[in-house]
């Protein structure tokens, strides 16, 4: 055989197995992606407060630890709380999983600590508000440092031409887990009594159910990815210390710095309006659990056909102004939540039609683009920072959420106070020169971007 035949030959051989270990990284998000719509975005918001507000005074206030906190907002500070938890935990993992080069044993720990909680979630009924919140904060936690490894990935497996594609191909991957088995939960639900249960334990099945199918799809990546010799220099400052050693590395680029913070901001709008879509629907809007479960299946449905159109865009008209363009979209949806009336079904369906079409787009954009922006060898170490507002993380969105809600008694105040961050998302964005970060990274600069 030719020189050039063994070459292609080669190359041939190494875009296969590239291809399968694509494959197998999509099913994470196909394994995780039920914990965030079953639980986070459906069941668990309305269960929980109901569980706290069983639990709660004359007032209508709990008291975690001796503090006085109103019940409806117990869901929303837990997920903030989770986020504290996260941010301490991600940038030691991420910077021990750049410096051993091991993500899978780190990914695996992660994954099924998460599925561990989330399964723990069959026992949370009568007014154990506390340990819905413990299991919450654990699994939410679990999912952030699981999510960040996952996502460290890319920039390993997809050459920068194919990433917006693989990219959007999870996302959709993760929508099309998370619309089954809503199918099968909205069934389990509606039908309780035909299965002889009561509307509480059909929640908790479902809850367990999302932990069950987490630890069981996680699985498949961990026999397809591979772990790769680290070409990061060995750190110094364990502990603590790494925090703030890869804060000062990050300020080293400026520009990766200043995505950064724009994508923590629009996204902290994003992923408020998916852990608190269901309080809203519910405790607002007076809807039933099942309107829920519905409005939560047309926007997985929606966001599959979504991030594969938005990342075609994105091939034309470059990540960054397909983004942007979505943000625009998510500003005129969210405000027009404040308007919709209460008891009405359809205007809740076509609220959550709107939502569905820019979701998945704006986040698998969001992960390709800074994917280029980060220096080779520190993909999991800055992928922990943009994991700390990822996927129900957010800190700041759900407790500006519960704030709101506390001073004002009124959810509609709580929702429309997240159209700053879609304003102030757009504003940072625009701002930022990409290519000229790309290249500030170390990377090579994709045609489009």
């Amino acid at each position: 055989m030719s020189t050039t035949g063994t070459v292609r030959v080669g190359a041939a051989d190494e875009a296969a197995e590239r291809r399968r270990e694509q494959r197998g990284w999509y099913f994470y998000d196909w394994a995780c992606s039920v914990y965030s719509t079953s639980v986070l975005t459906v069941f668990l918001g309305p269960y929980l407060t109901s569980v706290a507000e069983s639990a709660a005074d004359a007032d209508g206030y709990v008291h975690p630890l001796g503090i006085p906190v109103r019940a409806g907002s117990f869901f929303a500070y837990s997920v903030s709380l989770s986020v504290i938890v996260a941010v301490v935990v991600m940038p030691l993992v991420g910077s021990a999983a750049d410096r051993t080069g091991r993500k899978k044993p780190l990914l695996a720990a992660a994954a099924y600590t998460g599925a561990a909680a989330t399964t723990g979630m069959f026992f949370l009924d009568g007014d154990r508000y506390l340990l819905g919140g413990a299991l919450l904060i654990v699994a939410n936690a679990a999912q952030s440092v699981g999510m960040m490894l996952y996502n460290s990935y890319l920039p390993q497996i997809a050459p920068s031409e194919e990433r917006d594609a693989v990219s959007s191909r999870g996302w959709a991957f993760g929508y099309a887990a998370g619309s089954l088995v809503l199918v099968a939960n909205l069934v389990l639900y509606s039908a309780h009594d035909s299965f002889g249960l009561s509307e509480t334990a059909a929640v908790r099945i479902c809850l367990a159910s999302a932990g069950l199918w987490w630890g069981a799809f996680t699985l498949v990546p961990l026999r397809r990815l591979r772990d790769r010799r680290s070409t990061a220099s060995p750190a110094t400052a364990p502990g603590l210390r790494q925090l703030v050693a890869t804060v000062r590395d990050m300020r080293r680029h400026p520009l990766t710095l200043a995505f950064l913070l724009a994508y923590l901001v629009y996204n902290d709008g994003i992923q408020t309006v998916i852990s608190q879509a269901s309080v809203y629907g519910s405790e607002e809007l007076r809807l039933g659990q099942s309107t829920l479960i519905g409005a939560v299946l047309l926007v997985q449905v929606l966001a599959v056909a979504g991030a594969l159109a938005m990342g075609r865009l994105a091939r034309t008209h470059g990540a960054k102004r397909t983004i942007l363009g979505s943000l625009v979209a998510w500003t005129v949806t969210l405000a027009a939540g404040y308007f919709l009336p209460a008891g009405a079904p359809v205007w809740f369906f076509v609220l959550a039609s709107g939502i569905g079409l820019v979701l998945g787009g704006s986040q698998a954009l969001s992960r390709s683009l800074f994917s280029h922006l980060v220096p080779p060898g520190k993909e999991a170490e800055y992928f922990s920072a943009y994991e700390m507002s990822d996927r129900g993380m957010s800190w700041l969105g759900p407790l500006l959420f519960g704030v709101t809600y506390q001073l004002t008694g009124s959810y509609r105040s709580a929702i429309i106070s997240l159209v700053a961050f879609f304003v102030i998302g757009f504003a940072l964005l625009a701002r930022v020169p990409v290519r000229r970060a790309i290249e500030a990274a170390g990377n090579p600069v994709p045609e489009k971007i």
